[in-house]
């Protein structure tokens, strides 16, 4: 019994200092210096900005939409016919503000399926040249009759992505 009683004598004070916390060393305080604004390779644009459908002259004003995954234009006058074998398209495209007009006849690439709140919607995409700030891009767009909407022209993911950024409080950025 007293060799245990000296085995207790020496832990419990062991377990009492090793449980104690001791300070750290004080490290030295590095200078937190703020970073730089970031440049980013990608031209920022606003919610809103103008378009040229080649060869229109005059530009449309265009939503720019994130959500959408390919781009849209209002057309009118859709007539469906076949040349060499192929589905084409001919259709009008009817500048809201300046009455100006131009009818193009297009090869369909595909369908699209639009996802609507209250009906899905067919819609045919065709390849279409547009002019958004320096850049001239041939890329899809779906025609639709876009009456309703306020914009002739919805610019979607297909012309943004690795082009552009979206800073919806801004507009009219590219001339």
């Amino acid at each position: 019994m007293p060799n245990l009683l000296k085995v207790f004598s020496i832990l419990i004070p062991l377990t009492i200092l090793s449980s104690c916390k001791t300070t750290p060393e004080k490290q030295p305080v590095t200078e937190v210096i703020p970073q730089q604004t970031l440049q980013h390779p990608l031209t920022v644009i606003g919610g809103v900005e103008p378009i040229y459908f080649l060869p229109v002259s005059a530009p449309f004003s265009a939503r720019i939409d994130t959500g959408a995954e390919t781009s849209s234009i209002d057309v009118s006058e859709m007539r469906f016919f076949e040349r060499d074998g192929e589905k084409w398209v001919a259709f009008e495209l009817n500048h809201d503000g300046t009455q100006e007009h131009h009818r193009f006849e297009k090869k369909i690439v595909r369908k699209v399926n639009i996802r609507r709140i209250d009906e899905d919607e067919q819609r045919v995409a065709v390849m279409m040249t547009i002019k958004i700030g320096s850049e001239v891009i041939t890329t899809e767009f779906t025609l639709a009759n876009r009456t309703k909407f306020t914009y002739q022209a919805l610019i979607g993911r297909n012309v943004l992505n690795g082009r552009f950024m979206v800073d919806p409080s801004i507009e009219n950025t590219l001339h």
